[in-house]
């Protein structure tokens, strides 16, 4: 069987070693893996990122998306490349919907009351950290803090086309602890794009605090579309 390769997408606050617990143990069972790097300018440029990762991957590839990254592979998984999506407490917005407008439909949850918006970028409080990633210990803590990538303000409010999940297979971890996604979105997405859910008693990176369980449901996603 030829496996996918795996090409994670990372959210805000965050950069592609958000899924350093997840990389090395993919890679020592012979996947491919690419994490996509995001200046967190424009939507557009973002997806852009993520299609130019799978230009350097050699097989049909998983898009796996944490949070705002899951805006990402719904834009960008419509690419011929892709061969099935995973959503990690992800955001996974509609054709006629932004990123903004699906958290706007649902409660606001603690994390945004935690966000300085300085110099047009929005960033995360150190006091947002324990909102954000809260059953981490607290070095890890620290050093999200520390590493945050801050997007440009009007991130949340840009559009750009295609809407994966209503042609490709997905899978979702939703995470039922979540103070920064609230739960009944993640809820709400998964139910309509019709995945494959996984729910974990998780903060907002359950691919930090639960990286087993997020291992396992990347590895279905990709028994399911290996190819003989």
């Amino acid at each position: 069987m030829t496996k996918p390769s795996i090409v994670f997408a990372h959210g805000l606050w965050a950069d592609g070693s958000c899924f350093s617990k997840l990389i090395p143990k993919l890679l020592a069972e012979g996947y491919e893996v690419m994490a996509s790097q995001h200046g967190l300018d424009s939507l557009a440029t973002d997806v852009a990122a993520v299609k130019a990762c799978l230009t350097r991957v050699h097989n049909p590839a998983i898009l796996v998306g944490h949070s705002y990254g899951g805006t990402l592979i719904t834009h960008a998984g419509t690419d011929a490349r892709v061969a099935g999506l995973v959503y990690i407490a992800a955001l996974a917005p509609d054709a006629d919907e932004t990123s903004q407008g699906l958290l706007d439909k649902f409660a606001t949850t603690p994390v945004f009351g935690h966000i300085e918006v300085t110099d047009g970028r929005v960033w995360l409080k150190q006091s947002g950290v324990a909102h954000f990633a809260g059953d981490l210990p607290e070095a890890e803590q620290k050093l999200i803090y520390a590493t945050q990538g801050a997007p440009v303000a009007d991130l949340f409010n840009q559009k750009v086309e295609g809407t994966a999940w209503k042609s490709k297979p997905s899978w979702y971890v939703l995470a039922t602890e979540d103070q920064t996604v609230h739960p009944d979105l993640q809820r709400s997405v998964s139910k309509r794009m019709k995945a494959a859910t996984t729910e974990v008693a998780s903060s907002h990176v359950p691919m930090l605090s639960k990286p087993d369980l997020v291992l396992d449901v990347i590895r279905k996603a990709a028994g399911a579309v290996s190819m003989s």
